[in-house]
């Protein structure tokens, strides 16, 4: 562990020869980064591990302990604290023994000994340092990729999907990942993957629907060199490259029937055989699929093997759509306009209340990715800084859908409605009333009636 006390780098120097150790600490000591301490014995520097050094230099001849012995105790401390082993004597044996066991260095006491020290203690320095920044960026990946940070929203339904997310990244068990298209399925294939245990290995997103039908074998599984016309060389397929890792199969129910046998056949054996060759390649790969068909169905119309569906089921994530997310279309909104703003500069930008009206009436067909193109124009669009009803600019798709004529009367009609909002929007009385354009003294006397059981 760097010591970061001060900016100071700790180093131990064990020299038993007191001559020698002063030289070495002179030379050292002209950085003035570093903080030194020497000791004479192997004890002297074990009793003072707690001091967290960054770096130890061990003289091989101690009076009281061999060098490659101390360096075991060293380890059984701090194993992570690199050794560097200065011997006059030069037997490649011991050197490559050293090394084998993970010293860091060995250098042979002779004139040139004081700058190859400066030198290996500066790489191993940057080393450190390098593996520092690695830990820190892992750890902020592993933050940007929080569920409540990649899926914004707080309302009950996407409370449920955060609650499958968390029991999703505790195991190794394949998630399928259901919901319209534009709900983030892809963000949260990621946030499962970077939250679990195989974060620090390969993500690998494959798209089904955009690789031509006679290059899916090959992207999927590689090929070797000369499998076919135009392979010139051996390349890795996306589950070599996931191994140990995560393959994002998004809609599946694109893949052609010849091949969800193959792709069977790997989930089962857990090994690949590459386009042209023999050999298997092992592998260890968490699938998690997505698709915004209904598979079950597609089971039916015989587009879809049953066998591969309960191989890749595994544990359902069903996205809701926008619609059904109630108050987080202005958290979404609010998102997208702050961070839109921010990227361009544009400074602080408001939404009017009849903007916020006419969002919260629309039924988002598109869903999140619909949501955040129509924020991010009106944001380009509006004036003053503030977003009005006017800069929402909604492009209705018309549909074909007639109106279902039932025996209700009006009555009932109108309960339906208030009935199928509140559920949306979590029995908030104010927000229904606001986006039905009714009084809420409506509906709590609706409420107290019992038209609304």
């Amino acid at each position: 562990m760097i010591n970061s006390d001060m900016n100071e780098y700790n180093i131990f120097i064990v020299e038993d020869d007191p001559w020698y150790g002063e030289i070495l600490e002179y030379h050292l000591s002209l950085n003035p980064d570093y903080r030194l301490t020497r000791f004479t014995t192997a004890k002297e520097c074990l009793d003072k591990m707690y001091l967290q050094p960054d770096l130890i230099t061990v003289d091989f001849s101690l009076p009281d302990m061999a060098g490659d012995k101390l360096y075991q105790k060293i380890r059984e401390v701090n194993s992570q604290v690199p050794v560097i082993v200065i011997s006059s004597q030069d037997k490649i044996a011991v050197a490559v023994d050293l090394l084998k066991n993970g010293v860091s260095d060995y250098l042979v006491k002779d004139s040139a000994t004081k700058d190859l020290l400066w030198n290996s203690i500066i790489r191993i320095k940057e080393n450190q340092n390098l593996k520092k920044e690695v830990e820190v960026l892992k750890e902020e990946l592993g933050q940007k990729f929080s569920f409540e940070k990649t899926i914004i929203g707080q309302s009950g339904t996407l409370k449920k999907v955060f609650a499958m997310m968390d029991k999703a990244s505790k195991t190794n068990i394949n998630i399928s990942i259901t919901g319209e298209t534009g709900t983030g399925k892809e963000v949260v294939a990621k946030a499962v993957h970077y939250n679990s245990d195989r974060k620090k290995k390969p993500f690998v997103p494959v798209n089904m629907a955009a690789i031509p039908r006679e290059l899916i074998e090959s992207e999927l599984f590689g090929h070797e060199k000369g499998a076919f016309t135009g392979a010139v060389a051996r390349k890795s397929g996306c589950f070599e490259n996931a191994n140990g890792g995560t393959i994002f199969l998004d809609e599946i129910a694109e893949l052609d029937l010849s091949l969800q046998s193959k792709l069977l056949r790997v989930l089962q054996e857990r090994e690949v055989v590459r386009v042209g060759g023999n050999e298997k390649v092992k592998l260890d790969v968490r699938v998690i699929v997505a698709t915004h068909k209904h598979l079950a169905d597609e089971i039916k119309r015989g587009n879809f093997r049953e066998d591969l569906y309960y191989r890749i089921m595994g544990l359902p994530i069903e996205l809701p759509p926008l619609r059904d997310r109630g108050n987080d279309v202005l958290i979404l909104a609010r998102h997208f306009a702050d961070d839109f703003a921010k990227q361009n500069k544009l400074g602080s930008i408001t939404i009017s209340k009849e903007a916020k009206t006419k969002l919260l009436r629309y039924q988002f067909p598109g869903n999140v990715r619909e949501l955040k193109a129509i924020i991010e124009l009106a944001v380009v669009m509006c004036n003053d800084n503030e977003i009005t009803a006017n800069e929402i600019n909604i492009n209705v798709v018309k549909r074909d859908d007639g109106i279902v004529m039932e025996d209700k009367t009006l009555r009932e009609y109108t309960c339906e409605i208030v009935k199928y909002y509140l559920k949306k929007n979590n029995d908030d009385v104010l927000l229904t009333a606001r986006i039905l354009d009714i009084g809420k003294s409506t509906i709590y006397k609706m409420i107290q009636a019992g038209e609304l059981a």
